[in-house]
């Protein structure tokens, strides 16, 4: 009998809640506040905090830290606008640092 495997999953290191779909990379060339990050299209049981305008190495953004919505750790940023119409296509999406995030049924 055929063992039934759930979507791919990326859940929070500290308390396992699962945070995005695998199917929902967008980029996996980004880099976070202390590691590599992926771009994500859609992220579930996060908080969005207070939206802040940041200086990040693609140029001037307007983010919101997202934390997880279990145990509160800063898991990356949403970026909210981008000032430049190159950087416009993030937009809306999230970014999860590969330090923060553990893949599940894999």
């Amino acid at each position: 009998m055929a063992e039934l495997v759930g979507p791919r999953l990326y859940s929070c290191y500290n308390c396992r809640n699962h945070v995005s779909l695998h199917d929902d990379i967008v980029s996996k060339a980004f880099q976070g506040r202390n590691s590599r990050a992926f771009l994500f299209s859609h992220a579930m049981n996060i908080v969005v905090g207070p939206k802040e305008d940041r200086h990040l190495l693609t140029g001037l953004h307007t983010v919101a830290d997202i934390y997880c919505a279990d145990c509160r750790e800063v898991l990356g940023w949403k970026y909210e606008r981008a000032y430049e119409a190159t950087q416009k296509y993030k937009e809306g999406k999230f970014i999860l640092e590969k330090a923060k995030i553990i893949k599940e049924n894999w």
